[in-house]
């Protein structure tokens, strides 16, 4: 008779242990809120997903003051310089913010027989104010500036008078429109040779390639709508 392969376990043999299970995995560590807060809902504990708000309760010192010039970058202008056309060019941004808010409050406003032709024109206007805004505030952060942003801050600021809420008619509009140009423009002369005796030719340059001349452009482009001019019949 063939003998079995395997040899019978003799009786009385202690039975085999069952195999220890494998050990559980270390939960990942709890975020901020006692929860697993890792990428994908608890895969990685390591990383917390939740945003880190009210960082403006208790904040540090700011990085810079406003009315500070910093020597951040190389451009060959001294601090005194830099200084003069930061506190110059937050004017004209200050104004050009005035201005270009007034055109947009016109925009919706503006009523009459002209509705058309001035609800187009105040928004292209807008839009090349808002584009000037940009210009001002870059310039002033590459002289190593603070620009100034905030409405109410502005409003201190602005050379421009203050416009009333309510609705007021076209020609009235114009005229303000037409007021607060002058004031920029005026502005505007008098930093540009400011800047161009200082050697600041990077200011100079904005102010009169881009303020001066788009300002210039659209006082020709309203003023033609005050114009006491026949529309039927030549007198």
């Amino acid at each position: 008779m063939a003998t079995s392969a395997k040899a019978a376990a003799p009786k009385g043999a202690a039975p085999k242990k069952a195999a220890a299970p494998a050990p559980k995995k270390p939960a990942p560590p709890a975020g901020r809120n006692g929860q697993n807060t890792g990428k994908g809902a608890g895969s990685n504990g390591a990383v917390d997903i939740l945003p880190v708000l009210n960082q403006q309760n208790n904040a540090p010192a700011p990085t810079q003051l406003f009315g500070t010039v910093s020597q951040r970058l190389p451009i060959g202008l001294d601090e005194k310089t830099r200084k003069q056309s930061v506190t110059g060019l937050n004017q004209l941004l200050a104004d050009t913010i005035t201005l270009r808010d007034m055109y947009k409050k016109h925009h919706w406003q503006v009523v009459g027989p002209t509705f058309y032709q001035l609800h187009l024109l105040y928004d292209k206007h807008y839009e090349e104010q808002a584009e000037l805004v940009d210009a001002i505030a870059e310039r002033i952060q590459i002289l190593g500036g603070v620009a100034v942003a905030m409405a109410h801050d502005v409003a201190e600021l602005s050379s421009i008078p203050r416009v009333p809420r309510d609705r007021e008619e076209a020609p009235v509009q114009v005229s303000r429109l037409l007021d607060a140009h002058q004031r920029l423009l005026k502005n505007c002369h008098d930093y540009a040779e400011k800047a161009g005796d200082a050697k600041d030719d990077g200011t100079n340059d904005l102010i009169v390639s881009q303020l001066i001349r788009t300002n210039e452009l659209q006082v020709w482009f309203v003023s033609e709508h005050v114009v006491d001019s026949p529309l039927i019949q030549a007198k």
